[in-house]
């Protein structure tokens, strides 16, 4: 099968997944590029179909209703500058934190508030490169199957536990599980390196704009990451960074 207008239903209805409004009523999201889909297919997610612009081949391991179709037809598809001719739909997945399956001594990235679409992609990646055991979203503003966070996160959406819930459920959630919590504040007494994050941990990274809550403030261990020059803030996901990193290294040490 190869569609060859861009005015065909099934193009149509990957054109309206673009909208948060249309990917919560079907229930469906846009993955593209070859790698992001090879991920997300090692992963288990539900793959719906696998558009291939014709003369592209299929990444390895995908199995799933492959349509051919023209590369006028895939530049309507597609959101990317320099597109590799592959993209697929695919089932969004439950985001409950019952569902997850995080030790006692595990580490965990909680994303609160995240508000730009990037940046929350960045830090799935960055979470995934860390190793960390889970990734939560408490409040959460973007919307996770979103293409911004998709192609920000690299195929690491798929490569981490995610669940998702208010700030009061994922603090309830923290301590059943028994993790330390560090929130992050540029008024906190303790720098980020200084806590001990050899046991259960879960590191608490604000909004851009606003920083956490005071609801969050209030809770566990305050930390600040200490700047030296002008700059007052860093960005989200470089944030979670350096604190993951500065309790990976406590970890292995």
């Amino acid at each position: 099968m190869v569609i060859t207008s861009p005015h065909n239903s099934r193009i149509k209805g990957i054109v309206r997944l673009r909208k948060r409004r249309e990917r919560d009523l079907t229930g469906a999201f846009i993955i593209e590029g070859a790698r992001e889909v090879q991920r997300a297919a090692a992963a288990g997610i539900d793959l719906t179909a696998l558009y291939l612009q014709t003369g592209t081949s299929a990444p390895p391991g995908v199995e799933t209703d492959i349509v051919d179709v023209t590369p006028e037809v895939f530049s309507k598809i597609s959101a990317r500058q320099g597109p590799d001719g592959v993209l697929a739909t695919a089932r969004v997945w439950d985001l409950g934190l019952v569902d997850l399956a995080v030790p006692a001594t595990g580490l965990v990235l909680v994303a609160a508030g995240i508000e730009k679409p990037g940046n929350l992609g960045a830090m799935l990646r960055t979470a995934d490169a860390a190793g960390v055991d889970a990734v939560v979203l408490a409040d959460p503003v973007c919307d996770l199957f979103g293409p911004n966070v998709v192609r920000a996160s690299q195929g690491s959406l798929f490569s981490v536990q995610i669940g998702a819930g208010t700030s009061a459920q994922v603090q309830t959630w923290l301590e059943t599980t028994g993790l330390a919590i560090f929130p992050t504040s540029p008024s906190a007494t303790a720098a980020h390196w200084e806590p001990d994050y050899r046991s259960g941990s879960a590191i608490v990274i604000g909004s851009e704009d606003t920083g956490l809550s005071g609801d969050w403030l209030g809770t566990g261990t305050p930390i600040r990451i200490p700047m030296v020059g002008t700059a007052d803030s860093l960005n989200a996901s470089v944030a979670a960074g350096v604190v993951l990193y500065a309790a990976v290294a406590a970890r292995s040490g």
